[in-house]
């Protein structure tokens, strides 16, 4: 039985996000692991695809800079670990850029000001983004685009893929990592794209998560997942249930793994 709550009420959220990395790790380098190391990305507003960009950005290992004037979203970002650093001035944003760019680490910076502000700003001074999001529709495109930035656009999922997802209400920080093991080792070796986003989603998305992972998969994939968790939790392995939702070409399925006696 499910909760009367929805478990997954965050997938079209992280979901979201996946779909930046995916678009994302689309240019990145692949050697050894796909990555967008020392590579800045303008996020923009730090509106919700905003948010999702910043997020994504920081699991693919770029930089990334956001702006937003909002005093109350600014510190809902900061809250939500969206944003590593929240800062007054353009001048301070690129100070911190610079060194973690520099070092190819990933870092999320935000403006406390109008990101048309910024964006000129940096235009006046010649700071030139790698990668931008996409563009407002009916507006044109970026200036930078022109000076060779690459717009970020979300991957459509293969119509073939599954969507995987699971979900842990109690004591999710012991639990979750023994599943996020079991996705792990489902994933053919070539996955190296998905096997970071598994190790690093978790630390990036944080309290966003709320107990919950997804893995965008091939669709032999869940099973063996679902497999693998039932067994854990049989043996005691996780202790506590496990909510599981597949969902292929638009229909969803959804389990609770628990333990028997329970």
């Amino acid at each position: 039985m499910f909760p009367d709550s929805n478990p997954f009420e965050t997938v079209p959220f992280l979901l979201r996000v996946e779909r930046f990395y995916a678009g994302m790790m689309a240019v990145a380098a692949s050697s050894p692991e796909p990555t967008l190391g020392g590579k800045l990305l303008l996020a923009g507003e730090l509106d919700a695809d905003g948010r999702a960009l910043v997020i994504a950005a920081n699991i693919a290992g770029a930089a990334s800079l956001a702006a937003i004037a909002d005093a109350t979203l600014q510190k809902q970002a900061i809250r939500d670990g969206v944003v590593d650093f929240l800062v007054t001035s353009l001048d301070e944003a690129l100070r911190i850029l610079k060194n973690e760019i520099r070092k190819r680490e990933p870092v999320a910076v935000c403006v406390a000001a109008d990101p048309e502000t910024v964006q000129e700003e940096m235009l006046e001074r010649g700071v030139l983004p790698d990668l931008l999001r996409p563009a407002n529709p009916g507006r044109g495109p970026s200036p930078f685009s022109g000076q060779g930035a690459q717009s970020i656009f979300p991957t459509p999922m293969d119509e073939h893929g599954a969507l995987l997802a699971w979900h842990v209400a109690v004591s999710p920080a012991q639990s979750l990592p023994r599943l996020d093991a079991i996705a792990q080792e489902c994933l053919p070796v070539e996955a190296a794209s998905a096997r970071r986003w598994l190790r690093l989603a978790p630390r990036y998305l944080g309290r966003l998560a709320r107990g919950s992972r997804l893995l965008v998969c091939h669709p032999d994939v869940p099973a063996e997942f679902i497999e693998r968790a039932r067994r854990c939790v049989e043996a005691r392995e996780i202790p506590v249930p496990v909510e599981i939702q597949v969902t292929r070409s638009g229909t969803n399925d959804q389990i609770c793994l628990v333990r028997k006696g329970l």
